[in-house]
């Protein structure tokens, strides 16, 4: 019988979790469940690349839909309807087991709030600031965690020109709220928080279904706030629609493609990609929302974006 050992890495060379699979013996093979097989088939034809860059456009996308959707449902309630579809969704594809041991339970919980929350914060500063800055702010957290243990005099150089790009976004603040950028640095900090537990929950868990229960157990940290938030409008069929929508968009869908594109693309390249997602934010903002941005305030996400790039690419990758 083949053992399957799953690490997530951390590092520059990617800002986000970089899935590796070893799986003792030759030839051998992750097993997968039919419907991701299948899903796996249809991927395989769309260049890796394009695969990368669909996932940000879909999560993007995903947060534009979401935030329309606030007028109604609210922040808190929208989050409650991603992370309950989401979770939906992972748990009918993974089927887990409840039965978790002692060194998985309290990694599987952290998980779960901390995802909650991130997702909370990050939907409260969308409701107050533009979707790029909520974005670009957001990424500082990956950001910081794959530049911490770096001791190369290059990074410190990426780390100036994000801490740049603050300083640009700070120029703003007349425009912006003050409390959505708190959200949002919140939010950044609950991602890098994210990052490390993800490391955790992969060597405790087997294959998704660890991401499933922890999707589970943030959509019930979350239920309170988005009952609270919206009431019986969660209940309303058509709002429960656009939330499958925004859960398929901002969760299954990239997830879905980045894993895919992870297997045949070096971790470098990935990271590369990923860079762009403040950019795309911004650009989503602006054709589904109506979001103009200030020439101050590009220049800030490019600082973000460029920093990214310039750390992910002083990186080799892992072998």
């Amino acid at each position: 019988m083949r053992q399957i050992r799953w690490e997530l890495s951390v590092g520059a060379a990617s800002v986000g979790v970089v899935v590796q699979v070893f799986v003792d013996g030759v030839g051998g093979r992750l097993p997968k469940p039919r419907v991701l097989a299948a899903a796996g088939r249809a991927l395989g034809v769309i260049p890796p690349p394009l695969q990368v860059l669909i996932g940000i456009v879909s999560v993007q996308v995903g947060a534009s839909l979401a935030k329309q959707l606030f007028a109604v449902t609210g922040p808190a309630g929208t989050v409650t309807l991603r992370l309950f579809f989401a979770a939906l969704v992972l748990l009918l594809v993974w089927r887990p087991v409840l039965r978790l041991g002692r060194r998985a339970l309290p990694v599987v919980l952290a998980y779960g709030v901390v995802l909650g929350t991130m997702n909370l914060t990050f939907y409260q500063a969308l409701a107050r600031i533009p979707q790029g800055i909520a974005v670009t702010i957001e990424f500082l957290g990956p950001l910081a965690v794959a530049l911490a243990g770096s001791r190369r005099w290059l990074d410190v150089l990426w780390a100036v020109v994000a801490a740049g790009g603050v300083v640009l976004l700070a120029e703003t603040r007349g425009d912006l709220s003050l409390l959505g950028i708190v959200f949002a640095l919140i939010a950044g900090a609950c991602w890098g928080l994210y990052i490390l537990l993800s490391a955790s929950l992969g060597k405790r868990t087997e294959e998704g279904k660890g991401l499933a229960l922890g999707m589970a157990v943030a959509a019930v940290a979350a239920m309170p706030a988005g009952v609270i938030d919206s009431g019986t409008n969660l209940l309303s069929p058509w709002v429960l629609l656009i939330g499958l929508a925004v859960a398929l968009l901002s969760s299954v869908v990239p997830y879905s493609l980045e894993l895919e594109a992870l297997r045949k693309i070096p971790p470098r390249v990935f990271g590369i990609l990923m860079s762009l997602e403040p950019a795309v934010a911004a650009l989503s903002g602006l054709l589904v929302l109506g979001e103009a941005l200030h020439p101050l305030q590009w220049l800030a996400i490019c600082c973000v974006v460029a920093a990214s790039i310039g750390a992910t690419r002083s990186v080799r990758d892992a072998p």
